[in-house]
């Protein structure tokens, strides 16, 4: 555990996670977790008239792995709020491997909570060629060690 208080982010800070590969095991398993057997995440002979001629992930599956690859580092204090500005930039297939690249792009106090503050991490699933493949903000809410004034 690495304990983090609101005031010892720093913008522009980095963390890339270690990659991983995607597998035919993954989409079947999230396939049934989900309920999404849509033919072009499934069904191959449908995936080879699509322009991609393959069977492309599912956007949230892709998401859900990017997240957990980052869960390498628990912050005892910090709790996420949401997540916003997501986009599927382009595929995954099939043997890829990604990982995610977060950086600290925004510091806000909280209104409504002194003793807290947001902290934006800009997310990016990158592939085995440097290509984003999913983009995100993750909002954290994070303690500080002194609250605000106010």
């Amino acid at each position: 555990m690495t304990t983090q208080y609101f005031e010892d982010y720093v913008i522009g800070a980095e963390r890339k996670t270690h990659g991983r590969t995607i597998t035919e095991t993954d989409f079947v398993v999230h396939a049934g977790h989900s309920g999404d057997f849509f033919p072009h995440h499934m069904d191959e002979e449908f995936a080879r008239t699509t322009p991609f001629g393959r069977r492309i992930a599912h956007g949230t599956m892709i998401f859900t792995i990017g997240v957990g690859l980052t869960a390498s580092v628990i912050n005892p204090v910090a709790f996420t709020y949401g997540y916003d500005r997501m986009r599927f930039v382009k595929p995954v297939f099939i043997g890829d491997t990604i990982h995610t690249r977060l950086t600290i792009v925004e510091k806000t106090e909280d209104p409504k909570r002194p003793n807290a503050g947001r902290v934006v991490e800009r997310g990016q699933v990158v592939n085995q060629n440097g290509e984003t493949v999913l983009a995100f903000d993750h909002i954290l809410m994070v303690e500080r060690r002194t609250p605000a004034a106010g």
